[in-house]
């Protein structure tokens, strides 16, 4: 290799005002490549580690600012590219109006990333090490702000690159998917100010790797009673047939079949399997399906809309041996599933069914179904892992009901399974995800995935698993562990003083 060429292509990315920000905008999208589908966990430090000396070596805060919000416009332009398809192919919206919204929720899921830069140039440690917790801190600062704020949009949240087999997933259980964030940035700035001549960081990166390795061995819950049948049922229904009243009955004869034909004591359907609401539903069909499920000695948890006469509600409700019982969706889409105030105007431009839902209750409990005591969530609510926790430790096993037909055939089915996993390995209970289209799965306590249907195909995915027990130390204390740890390392790099930008640079 010629170093002095190499040198001076490194200089030019960091200090030419042309290069560096294009160059930041690539490794934005090549991050995206850290999560599902390819899952290239060694990918995230890799990259951070660069971005890391782009900030630290940018001119001034603005160049900062710049460099780091052309990284975030990168990763959310590849990463959740699938809103497009959502609003283009399944929302009726022309290929320019759907552009635009997309282009817009990037910006707006970006908008922290050049004011949180900012912020970490101008109050730069001199110390390396400094500089390193420094930059963790703030990072899982970032990714904890777009978790909360504006009902929150964790997706893609750096922490969701490192489920199994990373070495850091051992962190999981303890700090949870934002303990996963500090951890990979505390390794990327640590390989970033490490050298030949002072190798201690990366020991230290090595040892944090090291540690996270060792927790993945540690059982933090236990399994109990006897192996349970499940048949996770994926239709396969096309969302833009969906909704259409001229196929309800063939819905209704498509699920009938696939559950008679596929007994297990637990069978789930995916969200709005039923897409009527439940009072609509003919009562001798729902009567068959509790008979058929009572004979099994088990359950049919259906995803199916319920409703008063005030409100109504994208619900999951069981039927069969057990007393019928119903889980309400509690944190709702923004624009899917309710329309923010001021926003009317969207659904001129939109064609989305069934818009309006009211939350459900917050106390809900886990429904005792199949000899188990279920957490159930819908869709995007597996994105808040905080908010899962109510029914732990109670709950043996927990079930998402999902339809990700929405985004066709994107990232979102392969994003959204890395979701669900790392919620299992954060409470050590399995996970079943039952879905339109994909990624219908089980999910292991440990992670990884125990067997997953082929998306867009119609199948039963069947197996068995057993309920588990026990408190891992994220179900105790949730996020809020990790938030006060980033909270004390920033007031503590405050109160030991800081050195003016410009004078300094990484070690």
């Amino acid at each position: 290799m010629n170093f002095p060429r190499f040198h001076a292509l490194c200089y030019r990315l960091e200090h030419d005002p042309v290069s560096s920000p294009v160059f930041c905008l690539f490794l934005g999208a090549l991050f995206s490549c850290a999560f599902a589908p390819l899952e290239l966990f060694w990918l995230a430090p890799v990259v951070l580690a660069i971005l890391f000396r782009q900030l630290v070596r940018a001119p001034g805060e603005r160049h900062a600012a710049l460099r780091i919000w052309l990284f975030g416009m990168g990763l959310f332009l590849s990463g959740v590219s699938w809103v497009y398809v959502s609003l283009y192919a399944f929302g009726g919206m022309s290929m320019l109006l759907a552009t635009v919204p997309t282009f817009l929720l990037c910006l707006t899921l970006a908008v922290a990333h050049p004011v949180a830069g900012g912020i970490f140039r101008r109050h730069l440690p001199a110390s390396p090490w400094r500089q390193a917790f420094f930059f963790a801190a703030f990072w899982t600062a970032l990714d904890l702000g777009r978790g909360w704020l504006f009902t929150g949009f964790p997706w893609l949240a750096l922490g969701f690159s490192q489920t199994p087999p990373s070495p850091l997933a051992g962190y999981a259980p303890i700090l949870g998917v934002y303990g996963l964030s500090f951890a990979v940035a505390l390794v990327a700035a640590l390989l970033a100010i490490g050298s030949r001549q002072t190798p201690r960081p990366w020991i230290a990166a090595l040892l944090v790797l090291a540690v996270g390795g060792g927790l993945r061995f540690i059982p933090w819950t236990h399994p109990v009673g006897s192996p349970v049948s499940v048949a996770l049922i994926q239709s396969n229904i096309r969302q833009d047939q969906k909704w259409k009243p001229e196929n309800f009955l063939a819905t209704l004869a498509l699920y009938r079949k696939l559950i008679t034909q596929h007994p297990a004591r637990l069978t789930v359907l995916p969200e709005t399997a039923l897409p009527v609401f439940l009072d609509t539903i003919p009562q001798y069909y729902l009567a068959d399906l509790k008979t058929w499920a009572q004979r099994q000695n088990g359950d049919l948890l259906i995803g199916v809309p319920t409703r008063t006469r005030e409100h109504y509600w994208n619900s999951a409700v069981s039927f069969g041996a057990s007393p019928s019982q119903t889980y309400s969706k509690t944190h709702l889409v923004p624009f899917g599933e309710y329309i923010p105030k001021g926003f009317e105007w969207f659904l001129r431009l939109a064609s989305i069914p069934m818009v309006g839902f009211s939350s459900g209750p917050a106390d809900q409990q886990p429904l005792a179904i199949a000899g188990q005591q279920v957490a159930t969530n819908i869709c995007y609510e597996d994105l808040f892992g905080q908010e899962l926790l109510p029914p732990l430790p109670r709950a043996t096993l927990m079930v998402n009901l999902s339809n990700t037909a929405w985004f066709g055939r994107s990232l979102a089915q392969a994003q959204h399974l890395q979701i669900a996993r790392m919620r299992a390995l954060e409470t050590g209970r399995p996970m079943l995800r039952a879905t339109n289209t994909g990624m219908t799965a089980i999910i292991r306590p440990d992670g990884y995935v125990q067997a997953v249907l082929e998306p867009f195909t119609t199948g039963v995915l069947k197996g068995e698993v057993r309920g588990h027990q026990g408190i891992t130390p994220y179900i105790v204390w949730g996020d809020a562990c990790i938030a006060l740890l980033v909270l004390g390392i920033l007031l503590w790099l405050q109160w030991t003083g800081r050195k003016k930008p410009g004078r300094h640079g990484a070690a």
